[in-house]
């Protein structure tokens, strides 16, 4: 078969980008890379498919050559195209080098015994060093840029064969001084100097002269396999990071090179400083990374050379580059940085930090420099957390957190003001305007936020993150965590619905404040017994914290309680407190309780676990009781006989978790009826199901709550069932919908399980106007056309028609709304949106890929999801 065309190919590469893993897995997957190889050659393709050819190979790499071998001969097919490219400029040969390395990186083909590898490598090395520019590379205006990309395929291949270029050292740091691309070159050599000095010290061999140029003329190779095949390790991140206090003590190379190298090194570090200016700031930083990373493990090397740098950088207002900075610091601390220099950084970070127009990330990396400050001398045991010891709370007045601050930024605020709370000496006294005034002021007002009935609850989970915040910082700070916790139980007595918060609280904090919490919050909760809304809430948080509670108190609550408890959730929460307190030892007023639910309880589920909490009660000895209610099904040899029995009975009577036992799909739609109805299928997978109840729920607030769907018993091999679920948008806009089945099984047992999520697309929403007399439609549709302006809006889309034509695409997905037609130039659609918009378009006459549609509608919120849906029926 000839080559393909450019608008097949385009057809083409859309089908795979759209799933690639289902169009390898079809009948031309397997053909796609060695026609992309073979039509890489084609004279009748243009550069700019060829282009896009290219791309698609450097992005899918490893799905198109996925093995060794594949990609050992798509790397030798892509540098003959490369060798075969006529004189004249082309941006193709960046493109082909990049291909060749990303294949063989990608498909684990570099190596020794690589040809492509031993082609590739000389190529680039020569590119790189400007031997091989000549007229078969290129016209000169490209050969510049043909340099910069060989530095980074070289790269690319060093970052994955560590010392691979130690031998090319030499001859590499001749190059920033000659005429080409400084910043490629830079990075490369600063590169393979980092990987050679880790390389050599790791395998205790020096530097052996590697920075001393060589002549390869004579055919000795600037590559060593060898230093490559031995690293058995990751190097570290490519990228500015802190060392923590693990990492100072492993993981740095440990080398005492000779004088003369040492004299060597001195000399290519401070050339590649000297020339940093002339990179960007990301490349500088990167540079700065390195170098410093690789000094850091050299005995006897003092890091004086950055010094210069260092000035010039401390007044930088570029990101990157304030993190090298104190990358550099964390390295080298007062060896490279005096006091002066760490009270400038710190007052720059302050001050950066109070700026009003800061953008909230680059505000939060300001405080995340400030919290996570590298100092010279730092006090207090290692890895003990404490602010720096020259930030002081005047330095810091201005950073004090307020209600009005970003969520985040508010944290990272608080985290600072509990650093310096802990480095308060006049804890008790609690002044004014002080850092623990500021931090009371903080929590009372977070608390009052959040305590407001019916408020948003991102204002309760802010909360309670500040009180974990606090919690952990300040534990041994009495004062604190008294007001907190006053300020947790008054939260708790004005809304009880925050009950699942505390109890993720009280799971969270430390033992220190677990308990008196705990007790605060059950003193609360047994103190408002009753029918109101909140018993629920209340039972939640006695479930959690009745463990070693007041026999006396609890029972006179939950008897209480009992009478209001009328529906099956309500005997639940009743019953796991009952159980709670089972797991303590339980009494006798616990035994009469139990028997009191047994027998008045409604629900046989509730009245069964209750006898079945007597029996164990009455039969068992405190320990065995605790083993039973235990969270480990596993008996031990001691247990009672009738804990396996009691075992198999409470796995009968709840509703347990398993995997979804039924497959539901979404079926082709009926547009019609005053709402949409989405059309659902679904199939029982390996046994029957019986009872079947299907809960849906929809993402955000969309469309109003969903019915749930009953089905009296599915079983495997019947036809799939229908369902019809009504939906009723708040506004016209697709939604994902969360599925959840709640079944019986064969054997009695009740479970649920979670089911993929169901997508509600744009065009399941479409609904058409009623059907009308006869030569009215014309009338009608212009009435709509004009009913749309000035309040709505009008515009024009292009539409796709692929392969099909007008009429097929009509057809197909636009019939039940089509008010006339007049094939094969005009169409006019009327569409409703529900609850209350429409969408009327005019289909004109098609031309040769696409026809251009007239859109007006009532809702200008909806414009961006018709363009989609129409752009996308092409597809379809």
């Amino acid at each position: 078969m000839g080559p393909l065309g450019r608008e097949a190919w385009a057809q083409r590469l859309g089908a795979f980008r759209a799933s690639p893993s289902a169009f390898l897995a079809g009948a031309e997957g397997e053909d796609l890379g060695r026609d992309l190889l073979s039509d890489l050659r084609s004279e009748k393709l243009s550069e700019q498919t060829k282009v896009s050819l290219l791309t698609l190979s450097l992005e899918y790499s490893d799905k198109l050559w996925p093995d060794a071998p594949a990609a050992e001969a798509a790397a030798t097919s892509l540098l003959d195209t490369l060798v075969l490219l006529p004189t004249r400029p082309s941006a193709l040969r960046r493109l082909l080098l990049l291909a060749a390395t990303t294949a063989l990186v990608s498909g684990d083909a570099l190596g020794p015994t690589s040809g492509a590898s031993c082609r590739l490598l000389p190529l680039l090395l020569g590119l790189a060093s400007g031997r091989d520019l000549g007229r078969s590379f290129g016209t000169p205006s490209e050969q510049r840029h043909l340099q910069a990309t060989a530095c980074e395929c070289l790269g690319e291949l060093e970052r994955c064969k560590p010392g691979l270029l130690a031998r090319a050292l030499g001859m590499l740091r001749s190059l920033p001084g000659q005429t080409g691309p400084i910043q490629p070159v830079s990075l490369l050599l600063a590169l393979v100097l980092h990987d050679t000095l880790v390389v050599q010290s790791r395998s205790g061999a020096g530097l052996q002269g590697l920075l001393v140029a060589e002549d390869f003329s004579t055919g000795s190779c600037p590559w060593d396999w060898t230093l490559a095949e031995e690293w058995d390790a990751h190097l570290k991140p490519q990228g500015p990071s802190w060392p923590t206090a693990g990492e100072e003590e492993r993981g740095f190379p440990v080398l005492e090179p000779s004088p003369e190298d040492a004299r060597e090194l001195k000399a290519a570090v401070a050339q590649l400083l000297d020339t940093s200016y002339l990179l960007t700031p990301v490349a500088q930083a990167q540079l700065l990374w390195l170098l410093g990373w690789a000094l850091r493990g050299l005995r006897g090397q003092p890091p004086v050379l950055f010094k210069p740098q260092l000035v010039r950088l401390l007044g930088t207002a570029q990101l990157t580059l304030l993190h090298s900075v104190l990358s550099l610091k964390a390295a080298f601390g007062e060896a490279l940085f005096t006091a002066q220099d760490e009270a400038l950084l710190l007052r720059r970070l302050t001050l950066g930090a109070q700026h009003p127009a800061l953008p909230s990330p680059t505000h939060l990396f300001y405080l995340h420099c400030i919290l996570s400050f590298p100092e010279n001398c730092p006090l207090g045991p290692e890895g003990e957390e404490a602010a720096p010891l020259l930030l002081g709370p005047q330095l810091c007045r201005g950073l004090m957190p307020s209600l009005l601050h970003d969520p985040m930024v508010l944290l990272a605020r608080l985290h600072l003001l509990c650093l310096l709370c802990a480095d308060d000496e006049e804890e008790e006294k609690c002044q004014p305007q002080g850092p623990q005034w500021f931090l009371q002021e903080l929590l009372a007002g977070l608390q009052q936020r959040a305590a407001l009935d019916g408020g948003p609850r991102a204002l309760a989970t802010l909360c309670f993150q500040a009180s974990y915040l606090v919690t952990n910082c300040l534990t041994r700070h009495p004062t604190v965590q008294t007001s907190l916790i006053r300020g947790l139980a008054q939260l708790y007595r004005a809304r009880p619905s925050l009950a699942p918060h505390f109890v993720d609280l009280l799971d969270q904090v430390s033992p220190k404040l677990r308990e008196p919490l705990r007790e605060v919050l059950l003193q609360e909760a047994v103190a408002r017994p009753g029918e109101s809304e909140a018993l629920c809430w209340h039972l939640q948080m006695l479930a959690k914290v009745a463990e070693g509670a007041t026999q006396s108190t609890m029972l006179s609550f939950l008897q209480a309680a009992a009478v209001h408890c009328t529906d099956w959730g309500l005997h639940q929460a009743l019953l796991r407190v009952c159980r709670a307190l089972l797991r303590t030892g339980g009494g006798d007023g616990l035994a009469d309780l139990l028997q009191e639910l047994a027998r008045q309880l409604e629900n046989a589920d509730g009245r069964d676990h209750a006898r079945l909490y007597y029996v164990l009660l009455s039969h068992l000895s405190s320990s065995k009781l605790g083993m039973a209610l235990g969270p480990s099904l596993a008996a031990p040899a001691l247990a009672s006989s009738l804990m396996a029995e009691n075992q198999g009975f409470a796995s009968a009577l709840m509703v347990q978790e398993t995997s979804a036992p039924i497959q539901l799909s979404v079926g082709p739609q009926q547009a019609k009826g005053p709402l949409p109805v989405l059309h659902l299928q679904v199939q029982a997978l390996d046994a029957p199901v019986y009872s079947l109840e299907l809960r849906f729920r929809v993402e955000g607030q969309l469309y109003e709550p969903l019915e749930a769907v009953h089905i009296p018993c599915l079983r495997p091999g019947q036809l799939a069932h229908p369902l019809y679920l009504p939906l009723q948008p708040r506004c016209p806009a697709p939604a994902r919908l969360h599925v959840q089945a709640l079944y019986s099984t064969s054997a009695g047992l009740t479970c649920h399980a979670r089911l993929p999520p169901l997508s509600v697309t744009f065009a399941d929403l479409f609904l058409p106007f009623p059907r009308l007399h006869k030569g009215s439609e014309l009338h009608f549709f212009d009435e709509l056309w004009n009913s749309c302006l000035p309040k709505g809006v009008e515009s024009r889309v292009w539409c796709p028609l692929g392969p099909q034509g007008l009429e097929a695409l009509v057809s197909q997905h636009l019939e039940p709304f089509v008010v006339l037609a007049q094939p094969p130039t005009t169409y006019l659609i009327a569409i409703r949106l529900p609850p209350a918009s429409m969408l009327l378009l005019r289909l004109e006459k098609a031309q040769v890929d696409g026809v251009p549609v007239a859109l007006r509608t009532d809702d200008w919120a909806v414009l961006p999801l018709v363009g989609d849906y129409l752009r996308g029926l092409a597809a379809h």
